[in-house]
């Protein structure tokens, strides 16, 4: 190989070694780009590892010590980077710094070393040949400039490694803190839902209050007007609940507000609307249903099957008003329908409990 292609093949590998990013990304560039550099029948990159020589990877004819440790002081490679120059040998076994029982059963009998590093090596390049051999100037220039670029790709390989390892824990700390967001979102959702429950229930008897039925039912009645489906609101006093509070305390009246919490909601669909609007009054708007009569008689047997299967007594005066499907019809203007209606009934069953 000519000159200008050494050169070449030099300049190709400190490229290559530029977009290293791995230590073995490194050493599979440097193993061939040392061995064809010089015309070598082998080539090894050597770390430092403490006080020991560790022979990362290797290029050669026949195997020599890939993966094997040796120290320092008893290997050329150590040899090279404690005394941070290059150590260019024609015959092996004429040279005392060689252990020649480890060299013996190799191909090797010329070699050269040159530290990666000069100062503070960190390791060393070495490459062999199978007949006695005497490098050039060059061939050991070039091999030293491949040691130097080998250098700084090691020392870029340690930054990546370092940005990669902070991204890593960057990103893991995103990831926790993301996670613990989502958590401390939920869990604000969560106080939030159970806020607006709150603020729309009554507390009590767990059914809407008069804003949560205010709010729904008025939502439910416009839903109603579109589809022209027929809706009706039902309005209900709880009889009693003055006399069972003097007569026996207001846990008795609360009580009997939740005995008619429990008949009402079991008598009507969950998509109706059921609320306490305060004391001992209850609304109820509904949709879809056949006709006013027919949930009456159907809330006169659950408020008698609750007395029967109970053993305790539940009374309720009703009133209904049907909705007209007209566009300026009000909720409240039903309320006020229905609660005449229930007062007019309520009137009525004294008068005829007068008369008995």
């Amino acid at each position: 190989m000519a000159s200008e292609n050494y050169a070449q093949r030099l300049i190709q590998a400190v490229q290559e070694l530029s977009m290293a990013r791995s230590l073995n990304a490194v050493a599979e560039v440097v193993r061939h780009a040392a061995r064809e550099l010089v015309g070598a029948d082998g080539a090894t990159f050597v770390l430092r590892d403490g006080e020991q020589c560790f022979y990362k990877d290797e290029d050669a004819i026949s195997p020599l010590w890939k993966g094997q440790r040796f120290p320092l002081l008893a290997c050329i490679s150590g040899w090279a980077m404690l005394n941070r120059q290059a150590a260019v040998i024609e015959d092996i076994y004429l040279d005392d710094r060689i252990p020649h029982a480890v060299y013996r059963p190799t191909f090797v009998k010329s070699l050269v070393m040159v530290p990666i590093r000069a100062l503070e090596p960190i390791g060393a390049l070495g490459t062999y040949w199978a007949s006695q051999h005497r490098a050039t100037t060059e061939q050991v220039e070039m091999l030293q400039a491949l040691a130097d670029a080998t250098s700084v790709a090691l020392e870029n390989v340690q930054v990546y490694a370092e940005l990669e390892r902070r991204v890593a824990e960057r990103t893991a700390q995103l990831a926790e803190t993301n996670s613990r967001l989502r958590v401390e979102i939920a869990e604000r959702e969560r106080a939030e839902q159970a806020v607006r429950q709150l603020s729309l229930s009554d507390e009590l008897t767990g059914l809407y209050n008069r804003r949560g039925f205010l709010l729904l039912a008025e939502r439910e009645l416009e839903a109603a007007r579109r589809r022209k489906g027929r809706s009706l609101l039902l309005y209900a006093d709880l009889d009693y609940l003055k006399q069972a509070n003097d007569r026996f305390g207001h846990a008795m009246g609360d009580s009997m507000l939740i005995d008619a919490a429990q008949v009402l909601r079991s008598l009507f669909r969950p998509t109706d609307v059921v609320a306490r609007l305060g004391g001992d009054e209850f609304v109820v708007l509904a949709c879809h249903y056949s006709s006013s009569e027919e949930v009456l008689q159907r809330l006169d047997k659950a408020v008698a099957a609750f007395c029967r299967n109970s053993g305790r007594q539940l009374s309720l005066s009703v009133g209904i008003a049907e909705s007209s499907l007209q566009a300026d019809e009000s909720l409240e203007q039903l309320l006020t329908q229905a609660d005449a209606a229930m007062y007019a009934n309520k009137c009525a069953r004294r008068d005829l409990q007068a008369v008995s």
